[in-house]
Parts: structure tokens; C-alpha cells; sequence
């Protein structure tokens, strides 16, 4: 009857750990408005009255490897290469397989526990004990051994779905790392095609800076020239020198920026700086046409978002956790196991023993130490909302800055070769006027200096563009949605 009825409480607790309450608010997702489309998509009218249309082809979403959009085999080849070995990425990676692990702890509270204790006494009485009968000493054995092999069972049937609440709290931790590790991702490789585009920048300002030194020794020899058969005088001859050495000095200096982004490419890639080296190549990359969609794709394509959201989720699971411990928790438990004075009878079924029964337990007074902490976590359940909702409007803003950057760094650019088609006017006469005797040199130092500069600054806003569509490929998400996403039961899979 003691076996039944022991079999019979651990079906019913079974039968209650199954059909148990889940207490605790129900997640729902939060919904965030979207607007219908991006402000900066729409067709701008420009100062001038002409209006301005984005290259970007709605119907196409951007894919995993977003950076072949630039046609690019050499950064193709490092962001391959970034996957594999960038030591962010491979922490990150470690650290979504340690919340994997978690969710795994927490189901193992599911199941009962079992522990097994084996021992082995060896005992003597004393022969001067109480009821000893010196005389018969011979007769009496007072060695002893006892062989024991106890298991122990306890398990507590998941009634109130703390448990539930608890594999759900891990799962959606494991989640929110997942996209953890996708933003990280995302992160690396738009840091490495940034850093591609600013060194092939360097590149190109290095090639003008020794395209003007040369130009700038060869009116230097002239200045000398003119200078020594009396035709000019010092001042010109220091002026062409003066250009000539601070362009000498700035493509020295362009040399230092480059090493420092062809070091920071080694690190990105798991490279020693030592070891690592990029050939010199001008910019030519053209900027890409970047699909966009709409808003409210947004929520689905940036993995932040979907961290957010996921560490609310867990946060919710975490309030029904605490609302468990307002009610009784139930255990069963029990010894069975097998004790013997003899070895060779252990294993025989004489040797079974026994014992099993569920028990209760209730906190009846805590000083309010459950009440604080229930409102703790609702508290952090609304700071999570909050910091959710603050992640979709930087969305909306990181896109809108930079499809605005596009739109206006593109303008900026055709008004910028003018500028320099300009300056290259204004220099080629500055240069015949003084080689014909009607200017001094002072008209062409300063022409000199114009045409650099302005050549300067339609190389780095080239750089500025090619940077600024990366970063707005970032701010789509770069190809990630959220049905790359493992779910609850993925996560808790096997390793």
C-alpha cells in the first residue's frame, strides 16, 4: 500500500505540475507608429528650383553581404576575412552561447534531482560497553559492517509556472543576445568599410598632394630662373617654395592617417599591425544605389531593435517569477535504496528500504521584501519599454540623417567640381599671365593654393559619401530581419 500510494502522489503531482497555473502578466509585443514612408524619400526641390529624386529602388531589400553592393573584391575579401576572425565578434558569439547555456540550467529544474551517497562503515563496540558480559567474551562479535547505497529524490512540480517563467525569462536573454551578436556584427563590418573608404581617401589626397609637389617644384626651378636673370625677385622664388613645402608636409602627414586606418583594418580582421598591408589604390568607388523600404520594415531589419524588444519579454517573465513566490510551493521527496551488514546480500530484495512524501512551504511574513521586489521588476519591465521606443525613433533618425547626408552630399559634390573647374581656370591664368611678365607671382601662389584646397575638399567629400552610404546601410539593419532570430525552442536546443 506505501508503494502505491507513493506512486499515486507523484502522478497527481505530475498531473498539477502540467495543468498548473501560470501566474504573471501576459508579454504582448509594444507597437510603435511608423510613419508611411521616409521624409528624405520624397522628392526635394532644391535651392536653385531643380528637383532632386533618390536612386533608391524600393521594390529591393539589401541582402547579408551588403557590402557587394560597391563591387569592391579587395573589401569583399577583408569583410570575409572580419567574419571569421574579428575577436568582438567571436566574444559576442561566446557570450550568446553562455545564454544558451542558462536557458538549459533553468529547464533542468523540470526534472526531479537524484543524488546517490554510497558508503561503507567498518564498526567496533567496545568490550566494556554496558551489557558486555566480560566471560563471554569469545562468543560475542564486535566487529560490525554496514554496506549502504542510498539514492535521494527531490523534485518540485512547476504549480504556479515560476519554472515556465523562468525558461521563458533565459530564452528571451538568449534572444536579445542573439541579436546582441548581430548587431555586433553589423557593427564591425560597417566599421571596416568605413575605415576601407577613409584609407582609399588617404590614397587619393596622397597621389594629389605629389601631383601639386611636383607642379610645385617646376614653378619653384622657374621662379629661380626668372629670379636669377633679373625678371623677378626673392619674394616669388620664397612664395613657390613656401606652397612647395607645406604640400610636402601634408603628404607626410596623409601618410600618417593612412597607417593609422590600415592599422585599424589589421585589428578589425584579427590581423598583427605588423604583419598587414594594403597596396595604395585611389578612390573610384562609385556610391551604390541603396534600397530603402519603408519605416516600418525598420522594426524588423535592425537587430537592436530586436534586442530591445526581447529584453522586455524577459523582463516580463521575470515579474512572474516573483508573482510564484506569493504562493506555496509544493516538493516531493523521498529515499530509496538499498543497506546491508553483508555485501554479498546487498543487491537481494531484503535489502530495499524506502520513503516518499510531498511536502508544502508558505512565507506567512517577509517584511515586504517580496513587494519590493515585484516592483523592482515592473520598474525595470517600464524602463525596458522605454529604451525600446528610444531605439526605434534613433532608427527612424540615424536613416533620415543619412539618407539626408546622401541626398545633400550628392548636390554638394557636383557644386564642388565646379568649384575646382573654376579654380583650375583661375590658375591656368594666374600661370600664363605671370610666365608673360603682366602678374607677379603672388597672383599664382594664391591660385596654387585655392585649386588645392578645393581639390582637397571634393576628395573628402567623395570619402564623406562613400562613408555616409555605409552608414546608412547600418541603419537599414544591413540585411538582417528577425526571422534570423533562433526561437525559444532553438535556443534551448542541444550544443
Amino acid at each position: 500500500m506505501s508503494f502505491r500510494f507513493a506512486v499515486a502522489v507523484v502522478l497527481i503531482a505530475s498531473f498539477i505540475s502540467i495543468q498548473g497555473c501560470q501566474v504573471g502578466p501576459r508579454y504582448v509585443a509594444p507597437s510603435m507608429p511608423a510613419p508611411p514612408a521616409f521624409k528624405e524619400t520624397q522628392p526635394q526641390q532644391s535651392a536653385d528650383g531643380t528637383v532632386w529624386t533618390p536612386a533608391t529602388p524600393q521594390d529591393a531589400v539589401l541582402r547579408g553581404k551588403w557590402w557587394e553592393l560597391y563591387q569592391e573584391p579587395e573589401l569583399n575579401a577583408l569583410e570575409e576575412k572580419l567574419n571569421v576572425a574579428n575577436q568582438n565578434i567571436a566574444q559576442s558569439f561566446q557570450n550568446f552561447m553562455a545564454a544558451r547555456a542558462q536557458v538549459k540550467q533553468a529547464r533542468a529544474a523540470y526534472y526531479p534531482t537524484v543524488t546517490v551517497e554510497p558508503s561503507y562503515t567498518r564498526a567496533r563496540t567496545s568490550g566494556n560497553a554496558s551489557g558486555q558480559s566480560s566471560v563471554s567474551s569469545g562468543t560475542v562479535n564486535q566487529n560490525s559492517n554496514s554496506f549502504s547505497l542510498p539514492f535521494d529524490v527531490s523534485w518540485e512540480p512547476d504549480v504556479w509556472g515560476k519554472i515556465r517563467n523562468s525558461v521563458r525569462e533565459y530564452a528571451n536573454a538568449a534572444q536579445a543576445s542573439a541579436a546582441d551578436l548581430a548587431n555586433e556584427r553589423l557593427s564591425e563590418q560597417a566599421n571596416l568599410a568605413q575605415y576601407y573608404f577613409e584609407l582609399r581617401g588617404q590614397d587619393a589626397l596622397i597621389n594629389l598632394y605629389q601631383q601639386s609637389v611636383v607642379a610645385y617644384q617646376k614653378n619653384l626651378d622657374l621662379t629661380k630662373i626668372r629670379s636669377s636673370t633679373g625678371v623677378d625677385d626673392e619674394q616669388s622664388v620664397a612664395q613657390a617654395k613656401l606652397n612647395l613645402t607645406n604640400a610636402i608636409a601634408a603628404t607626410t602627414n596623409l601618410r600618417i592617417a593612412r597607417a593609422q586606418y590600415e592599422h585599424a583594418i589589421a585589428l578589425l580582421i584579427g590581423e598583427p599591425a605588423s604583419s598587414f598591408s594594403m597596396p595604395k589604390r585611389a578612390l573610384d568607388t562609385k556610391v551604390p544605389a541603396i534600397p530603402i523600404g519603408v519605416p516600418s520594415q525598420i522594426l524588423q531589419r535592425r537587430p537592436d531593435i530586436a534586442s530591445a524588444e526581447r529584453k522586455m519579454a524577459e523582463a516580463n517573465a521575470l515579474i512572474g517569477v516573483e508573482t510564484a513566490a506569493y504562493y506555496p510551493s509544493f516538493n516531493i521527496g523521498g529515499d530509496l535504496g538499498l543497506q546491508s551488514n553483508k555485501i554479498g546480500s546487498l543487491f537481494t530484495w531484503p535489502s530495499r528500504f524506502f520513503s516518499l512524501g510531498p511536502s508544502a512551504s508558505e512565507t506567512l511574513f517577509d517584511g515586504g521584501l517580496r513587494r519590493g521586489t515585484l516592483n523592482q521588476y515592473k520598474a525595470q519591465y517600464k524602463a525596458d519599454e522605454a529604451s525600446y521606443r528610444q531605439t526605434v525613433l534613433t532608427a527612424f533618425q540615424q536613416v533620415e540623417d543619412y539618407l539626408a547626408s546622401d541626398r545633400w552630399m550628392e548636390q554638394q559634390r557636383g557644386e564642388q567640381q565646379e568649384s575646382v573647374a573654376a579654380a583650375r581656370r583661375y590658375y591656368d591664368l594666374a600661370s600664363i599671365r605671370y610666365k608673360t611678365g603682366v602678374d607677379t607671382y603672388l597672383n599664382v601662389f594664391v591660385a596654387e593654393a585655392s585649386l588645392l584646397s578645393d581639390q582637397q575638399t571634393a576628395v573628402s567629400l567623395h570619402v564623406q559619401q562613400m562613408t555616409s552610404s555605409v552608414q546608412l546601410i547600418e541603419a537599414l539593419g544591413g540585411g538582417w530581419d528577425t526571422t534570423q532570430l533562433p526561437t525559444e525552442k532553438a535556443v534551448a536546443a542541444k550544443q
